[in-house]
């Protein structure tokens, strides 16, 4: 039977960048469709009626929402190429942790920088300098999060990185002079095609962020 794979995204989402990542890695061809947010499709209504936001990933007809599920699902349907979860129960719990980790911190702290000034932003910028170094003494010396292979949390921080311009331009100052072995894990995360595929240009991003917040009054 052919598979349908539809994928309903909006291009700088760093969520919707996972699933691509994801079915990159399995060699998946699947059908983009670019979504306007602000005039949302039906097909996104239908298939995502509680939360109504991309990513959706559409499998044979039936939808899959939030990005991590998502990509576990891609994980678990796909299980024969580029396994991104560990085998190990204990190595997948740990892998899920810091994965939902980087649920709760980096976007939020990420949006605060560029939505606010003074105090409230360089609260902002501290605490999430503060939760990239816990993730870069994750990450350690291995080449990955997993360890020698591209897995899970890489994926889902790795879109991050495409944000990171905007984040550091509007804030005043450098991720890398900060975090440098997770920029440099970053840099080797891109060497793969899946992830500079997925990534758009972070000046690209940085504009949209601009956007943003001529849109929201934050000048």
């Amino acid at each position: 039977m052919a598979e349908e794979v539809i994928l309903l995204d909006f291009w700088p989402s760093p969520f919707g960048m996972r699933v691509r990542i994801a079915l990159a890695e399995k060699g998946i061809a699947y059908d983009y469709k670019e979504e306007d947010l602000k005039n949302k499709s039906p097909l996104l209504l239908a298939m995502n009626p509680v939360h109504k936001k991309i990513p959706v990933l559409i499998h044979n007809g039936k939808p899959v929402c939030e990005s991590l599920i998502a990509v576990q699902y891609i994980d678990e349907v796909w299980h024969d190429k580029s396994p991104l979860l560990p085998s190990n129960p204990y190595e997948r719990a740990q892998a899920r942790f810091w994965a939902d980790y980087v649920d709760k911190k980096i976007y939020d702290l990420g949006r605060k920088i560029w939505s606010t000034k003074g105090e409230e932003q360089e609260a902002a910028k501290k605490e999430f300098v503060e939760s990239l170094k816990l993730l870069e003494g994750e990450l350690g010396d291995k080449p990955f999060f997993g360890g020698q292979a591209f897995g899970f949390v890489d994926v889902a921080l790795v879109p991050f990185y495409s944000w990171f311009y905007a984040y550091e331009t509007c804030g005043g100052f450098s991720i890398e002079a900060e975090c440098p072995k997770l920029v440099a894990w970053a840099k080797r995360c891109l060497l793969r095609e899946s992830v500079s595929k997925a990534l758009p240009d972070p000046e690209k991003v940085h504009g949209f962020v601009l956007e943003l917040k001529k849109k929201f009054g934050v000048e």
